[in-house]
């Protein structure tokens, strides 16, 4: 049975927790309230500044022009959303939603601090179920979102039926690391530094042992391809970014 007919009393992952799927949702909310706040400094210090780089080799692959719609899923504190208002221009728009509310208004605030306001539109929405039924957007990203979302199968849906003929959705996630010593590096300073980074700067360890969980559970690159292909999306492909602990996966609506 697909994923998005699922009975909704079934489990789910929440990191390494199987709980009931109805539950998931309020508890990734709780998760992103707790670290709102230190968000962008905490997000340094989990990637040693490396997301910088990896949003900006996604920026790189969105194809905008002057003119053009983007929409931002599960946008955060809006990195990709202000790349993108950049690269379509004052003639532009940029859609940009998150289902937490205090995730939404930090991103928000930030964008306004950067003069981005004439072309940027805030939305509260599930990734799941976009309140958005015509296809809109020449670029769809969701950066670091998927995985937390309940029912990725229905959000590749929803980002799909959004996007205009040619468009293409861009997902920036982590994944899995292609080189055994990295992995094994990778898993020490996921579950042993940052939980007690997590403690230490938000007072919030348990949020970052889900978040560090979150990654494991998460499809690997092949698999999210093959999940992109199954919701329509054509000439896919993925990047393996600082050797796969990242990727940015590209399918077109065609």
């Amino acid at each position: 049975m697909a994923e998005n007919q699922k009975n909704p009393e079934e489990l789910t992952d929440f990191g390494f927790e199987r709980i009931p799927r109805g539950e998931k949702q309020s508890r990734v909310r709780d998760v992103f309230d707790s670290v709102s706040d230190r968000y962008d400094l905490m997000n340094d210090l989990m990637s040693l500044g490396l997301h910088r780089a990896w949003k900006r080799f996604a920026l790189s692959k969105t194809a905008l022009q002057l003119g053009g719609s983007a929409l931002d899923v599960a946008a955060g504190s809006g990195d990709l959303s202000e790349g993108m208002a950049r690269q379509v221009g004052s003639t532009g728009r940029v859609v940009v939603t998150d289902i937490n509310f205090s995730m939404l208004d930090k991103g928000r605030a930030r964008l306004i601090d950067s003069g981005l306001v004439r072309n940027v539109a805030y939305l509260q929405a599930d990734a799941e179920k976009l309140p958005l039924d015509t296809p809109l957007f020449d670029c769809v990203t969701i950066g670091f979102g998927l995985r937390n979302v309940t029912d990725k199968m229905a959000a590749l849906g929803a980002m799909y039926k959004v996007l205009r003929p040619g468009g293409r959705l861009l997902i920036l996630e982590f994944s899995k690391p292609k080189l055994a010593p990295l992995g094994s590096a990778y898993d020490f300073y996921s579950f042993q530094v940052l939980p007690r980074l997590g403690r230490l700067i938000v007072g919030d360890a348990d949020s970052y042992r889900y978040l560090a969980e979150s990654i494991r559970v998460h499809p690997d690159q092949d698999t999210l391809k093959t999940m992109m292909v199954t919701q329509g999306f054509e000439r896919c492909e993925y990047y393996n970014l600082s050797g796969g602990i990242v990727s940015l996966h590209i399918g077109f609506k065609l």
